[in-house]
């Protein structure tokens, strides 16, 4: 009988398996095909993202005799009218052109008359879509079964297996280490120490420890997600900007606290499906449907990544600012001692006022303030 692997070989076959799906990644990211592979199944696949009508004839040709479906999510499914409870694969007319498929993966309307049949997505299907989102794109790709191919440019191509991904989806928590760190004065005169933590797939999530917080007693603590256009430009259309800073004021008059900064723009779709989400809500849409509209979950934010930094911060008792209870939930699943959340209310104006009351309405945020303006509303 073999021995068991030791933690050394076990930590390098882990590192190993990381390393195909960030191969994967990249290449999704490069628009170019990868194989995914599961339980005697072979997918090549390839991401809606900047198809155009010549790389899908190639990729069709590739693919021969085996005809390319279109691999949605459920959500996606369901948005342009197919009743589906897991991940479907579209079989399309031949007429199908790559802007119709973008249209049919993204859209908020497509021409369904090119969906001949639907059928539940196989696995390795389901872990291409997933691919495709870690990628940064939409969670939609072109797939076709190779699995009796004896081709060597196909062979030749990045591949990855599908429990592989799972794995790192699940696990990326566990990969966390801190990469840097360094003092900062801030323009209010306290000194904010900044600690990056970096991911197995090289993404950084940054916690930033303001003044002297007491980490015997219970910390004040603020999750907050990357926002490019509130943050940074100052957006109307969200609260984000104006959260974070009061965040940071009360944690200063607080005496010190820790505020994560999390590399989940958009609830986790990032910047360019959210500014895709942005275009559906002007066209109606709320920002729950906007992201299921897409393919999305309503929220994909994940709080075991926070978790794991309050952790390796030996912070486990913690005060939490927020507004959402999914917050609370996430951080006490995963461990976390929340002692008490203390409300952030952002200044609610004519273009937030929407997004804001959906967020009450339909994911429960506390916001006494936009619940008084209802109220007392002619």
């Amino acid at each position: 009988m073999s021995a068991a692997p030791s933690s050394a070989n076990s930590a390098l076959l882990g590192s190993r398996e990381y390393l195909s799906v960030s191969h994967a990644v990249d290449e999704l990211q490069a628009r170019r095909p990868v194989r995914v592979y599961a339980h005697g199944e072979l997918l090549l696949a390839l991401p809606v993202e900047g198809l155009d009508d010549q790389r899908l004839h190639e990729f069709a040709m590739l693919c021969t005799p085996n005809a390319p479906q279109l691999v949605v999510t459920q959500q996606r499914a369901r948005a342009i009218g197919i009743e589906a409870s897991t991940p479907m694969a579209l079989t399309l007319s031949k007429e199908a052109s790559a802007r119709a498929i973008f249209a049919l993966a993204a859209a908020a309307e497509s021409e369904r008359r090119l969906v001949l049949q639907s059928a539940v997505a196989t696995r390795s299907g389901m872990a291409a879509s997933r691919l495709a989102k870690l990628s940064g794109g939409l969670p939609a790709v072109i797939a076709a079964n190779l699995t009796n191919t004896d081709s060597d440019l196909v062979h030749s191509m990045v591949a990855v297996e599908a429990d592989a991904v799972d794995r790192l989806t699940a696990d990326a928590a566990t990969t966390l280490t801190i990469a840097s760190e360094a003092s900062i004065p801030l323009a209010s005169g306290t000194v904010a120490r900044f600690v990056v933590f970096r991911d197995a797939r090289g993404v950084d999530q940054v916690a930033i420890i303001v003044g002297d917080p007491d980490f015997g007693k219970p910390v004040p603590v603020r999750l907050h997600s990357a926002c490019l256009t509130g943050d940074v430009f100052g957006s109307r259309r969200c609260d984000c900007g104006d959260q974070l800073r009061l965040a940071l004021s009360l944690i200063e008059s607080l005496g010190g606290g820790v505020i994560l900064y999390l590399a989940q723009e958009g609830r986790g779709i990032g910047l360019a499906n959210k500014m895709r989400a942005y275009r559906l809500q002007d066209g109606g849409l709320d920002t729950r449907d906007a992201n299921t509209t897409l393919g999305f979950e309503d929220d994909e934010r994940n709080y075991g990544v926070a978790a794991m930094m309050l952790r390796t911060l030996h912070c486990s008792r913690i005060a939490l600012l927020t507004n959402n209870p999914a917050k609370l939930d996430g951080l006490a699943k995963a461990g976390i001692e929340i002692t008490a959340r203390v409300p952030l209310e952002a200044p609610i104006n004519s273009d937030n006022r929407r997004y804001l009351t959906s967020k009450a309405v339909r994911s429960g945020h506390k916001l006494v303030t936009l619940e008084a303006s209802a109220s007392e509303s002619p």
